[in-house]
């Protein structure tokens, strides 16, 4: 966990808008903490001449984090408990949807959560809540059901129910990160939702984490593996004035396998890699089978180092095939953020660069509970350009 800095303090003097609370689900404790340590922190430092305001009653206060119970009855029926009085507070609860790795008792077997078991847990919370909140926030980086937000034929929009059945419960704010597609925040058009990129974050690890690289369109180039994935490396590519490239798959709509059109070939689009460094940029590694066949694409192109960024490591395949890749020179590094369930194998792998997104979520949420505007944490163009100067100027080591 980094150190806390002078400057990491936001000059938030407006009137909160309740006393802060977080509530962390199951699988997101250790999230949680991390957070709550920079709030605190943050809190106990910060100055202001209507601390002793009755509305700043409970501002600065040891932890943060209520306490909610999600039990399981032996059927494998559950329900939520609210272990204190949450009446009249800022409620944020944090919701890591395919966190696998959490288990629960049903008829003496052990079964692990699947996403539609974290979604209900996150109602069962909110539920306990009654409704007695001042305010409520949901933190949901990996948005439940999120690439099922469009309807090609006679089939479900899980995501845009999900979405709209949480605004009924009275939720008024949903935050989530790299969404698949942010238009489905049409299903909920009075409602907050915000997107957040993690550009800055996949930056700051790349430069802190790898020497001798040249952030110019001679010796780097940005990659979109999709053409879904083009504004987020159009974004990248803008900012450290780079070109970028676009992967196109062609595909077999003959057939279906596992629910998709199999793909046949990543066809090419963009200037010459040759002897460059690559930055693939993608929303989520599921198998990995996708970004993998990109970058073998890009090496036999004659590309040059290939770094592979996205918000979210699935992993579903397991590590073997990276740890091949990385082996035979494919891949050099891989980043992906702590916003869902990292494995232990995961985190040791040399091949592999966590990004940490605890402190830039206390920011998000310590700035909204005084109902100030985050515009300046979701655009991070001077941050990352702060960082670049601070690489290219040399020896100074990249630590914010």
């Amino acid at each position: 966990m980094e150190p806390l800095r002078r400057h990491d303090k936001r000059n938030l003097e407006s009137i909160p808008v309740g006393s802060l609370a977080l509530v962390p689900l199951k699988g997101c404790s250790e999230m949680a903490e991390e957070i709550d340590y920079y709030l605190t922190r943050w809190r106990a430092e910060r100055e202001s001449e209507h601390h002793n305001s009755l509305g700043f009653e409970g501002y600065r206060r040891p932890t943060y984090i209520v306490d909610c119970d999600l039990p399981r009855f032996g059927t494998g029926e559950g329900k939520g408990v609210m272990k204190q009085s949450v009446r009249g507070m800022d409620l944020y609860f944090l919701v890591d949807v395919v966190n696998y790795n959490e288990t629960y008792r049903m008829f003496g077997g052990q079964n692990h959560m699947s996403p539609d078991d974290h979604f209900q847990n996150l109602k069962r919370a909110i539920a306990a809540v009654g409704g007695k909140a001042r305010r409520m926030t949901v933190i949901m980086p990996y948005l439940y059901e999120g690439r099922q937000h469009k309807r090609s034929m006679r089939e479900s929009l899980d995501c845009a129910i999900a979405l709209q059945e949480l605004v009924r419960m009275g939720v008024d704010n949903i935050i989530t990160f790299d969404a698949h597609d942010p238009r489905v925040q049409n299903a909920i058009p009075l409602s907050g939702f915000d997107t957040v990129q993690p550009a800055y974050q996949f930056i700051k690890g790349i430069l802190t984490h790898v020497e001798g690289l040249h952030l110019d369109s001679d010796h780097m180039m940005v990659i979109s593996p999709d053409e879904g994935g083009m504004k987020r490396a159009v974004y990248i590519a803008n900012v450290l004035g780079l070109d970028m490239g676009m992967f196109y798959k062609r595909r077999d709509y003959t057939q279906v396998v596992n629910g998709k059109n199999p793909i046949l070939a990543h066809e090419f689009l963009g200037s010459s890699v040759e002897g460059k460094d690559m930055i693939i940029l993608d929303d989520m590694i599921s198998s990995g089978e996708s970004v993998l066949e990109v970058a073998r694409g890009l090496k036999q192109r004659g590309a040059g180092r290939v770094f592979v960024c996205a918000t979210f490591g699935l992993f579903t395949a397991g590590l073997d095939v990276f740890d091949q890749a990385y082996e035979s020179g494919m891949i050099d590094r891989v980043l992906t953020t702590n916003l869902i369930y990292q494995t232990p194998e995961l985190l040791q792998r040399e091949w592999y660069i966590n990004c940490n997104m605890s402190k830039y979520i206390a920011y998000i949420i310590d700035t909204l509970n005084h109902d100030s505007s985050i515009s300046d944490l979701l655009d991070p163009y001077a941050r990352i350009r702060a960082i670049v100067q601070k690489y290219n100027d040399g020896g100074q080591k990249i630590v914010n």
